[in-house]
């Protein structure tokens, strides 16, 4: 119903009756419409990973960030012959993947975990149940696979809001999904250097590491690095936080981090040892203090910032990573996901959403808030549903600072006025 007519402009109907339809199919128009947004400049897409050109363009190498104007957001609306369809809305993706899935690269979602519930039967997660019948995608999150691989095409993944692509090593033919980056598309060549510096780029640099070759010859989009050879001010995402395993930060669509500070680009002070000082004492005269040995928390300090790389996540959380953690360049795919509109119910249900119901609308029995007559909260202070604080920073300050209520229990008939007693 949501895919567009079939022009029937040059078609010869055998039938006398729809004679009229061809007549009129210059004036059809079709279910869905696009948001047709002035054009950018399209940049040049990177050359392949296997070529040895050694000039560094960062307008290419480097994903910029997705756009934040909604004026240049592309949805996709629908001509309204539904309800449900008035308020949909799309990103425009044509360039994803029609078919299905490489089936021996994913298996069944079935089970009691599709209604939120754990090992032994009870509801962890509430509003969760139902929805269409899916597949789980494994999608290879730690890139240990050396050389260059090709994308075969960009999917969509049903359980992820970021796109998936499907690339094929050269060397060993073999298929794996891995987060796609913005911009990337069939054909291009990405690679993953966490097995170390494959041997013709040593070659290319002397046997020497240069900083600026290998940035200009690795950091490219959709590239997998250890993020000790990734540059100061690269985007990234999928970013592992310990070293060995998958990419577990900025996975979700349109999230990103930034690398600020590498180890060996921290003062030198603090990564040398305490030498001889000088200050000046109150007549004037400079004095100089002796080298002193190093305490066990300068050391500590010291060797921290020689394995730890500093990036900044969307949110501006600033976080020390391991210098040996995987990262991917560039921005996760589907950055205008945040602009969609579901349109109506029944497609979260699709989704596996239920619905969720205010605690003033239940019973006594069911929520704090439940019972009375008429809109009321029974003159309580808002709770969850199982009586914690929902509100008042009682989730928000640690946890030394929330004074936990004491129940005393009051002597009966205490502040009451019995007959005959004053």
């Amino acid at each position: 119903m949501l895919q567009p007519r079939v022009a029937l402009r040059g078609l010869q109907l055998p039938f006398r009756c729809l004679s009229s339809i061809s007549s009129r199919a210059p004036y059809l128009r079709s279910y869905s419409t696009e948001v047709q947004q002035p054009e950018k400049p399209q940049q040049e897409t990177p050359p392949p990973a296997e070529e040895s050109s050694t000039t560094f363009d960062p307008s290419i190498a480097f994903a910029p960030p997705p756009t934040r104007d909604e004026a240049g957001v592309q949805l996709r609306t629908y001509k309204p012959r539904t309800p449900g369809v008035r308020h949909l809305r799309r990103p425009i993706n044509d360039h994803l993947w029609k078919g299905r899935p490489v089936h021996k690269l994913t298996f069944p979602k079935k089970g009691q975990s599709r209604g939120g519930r754990n090992s032994s039967g009870r509801v962890t997660v509430r509003h969760r149940g139902g929805g269409h019948k899916r597949r789980i995608r494994i999608v290879d999150f730690e890139r240990k696979a050396p050389g260059p691989h090709v994308v075969e095409r960009i999917e969509h993944d049903p359980g992820r809001t970021a796109h998936i692509a499907l690339v094929r090593s050269q060397e060993t033919g073999k298929l794996s999904y891995i987060l796609a980056a913005d911009g990337m598309r069939a054909g291009d060549v990405v690679q993953s250097y966490m097995s170390g510096i494959p041997e013709d780029l040593w070659k290319s640099m002397g046997g020497v590491v240069d900083p600026g070759v290998l940035a200009a010859r690795t950091a490219w989009r959709g590239n997998c690095l250890p993020l000790h050879m990734i540059p100061v001010g690269t985007l990234i995402f999928n970013v592992g936080l310990y070293p060995g395993k998958g990419g577990k930060l900025c996975r979700s669509a349109g999230t990103f981090a930034t690398v600020i500070a590498k180890g060996g680009e921290t003062p030198q002070k603090d990564i040398t040892t305490m030498g001889p000082e000088f200050t000046t004492a109150a007549d004037g005269t400079e004095k100089t203090e002796e080298a002193r040995p190093l305490t066990q928390r300068e050391k500590q300090k010291i060797e921290r910032a020689a394995n730890h790389v500093t990036i900044r996540l969307q949110s501006g959380e600033v976080r020390l990573i391991h210098k040996d953690c995987c990262a991917t360049i560039g921005v996760a795919s589907n950055p205008n996901y945040q602009y969609t509109q579901i349109g109506k119910a029944g497609r979260s249900r699709w989704l596996g959403i239920r619905p969720t119901v205010r605690g003033v609308a239940m019973n006594a029995m069911d929520h704090p808030h439940g019972g009375g007559r008429g809109k009321s909260k029974g003159n309580v202070d808002p709770k969850s549903p199982w009586g914690l604080p929902a509100k008042s920073g009682y989730k928000t300050r640690p946890k030394w600072k929330v004074n936990k209520a004491v129940v005393v229990p009051r002597p009966r008939n205490q502040g009451k006025r019995r007959r005959g007693y004053n």
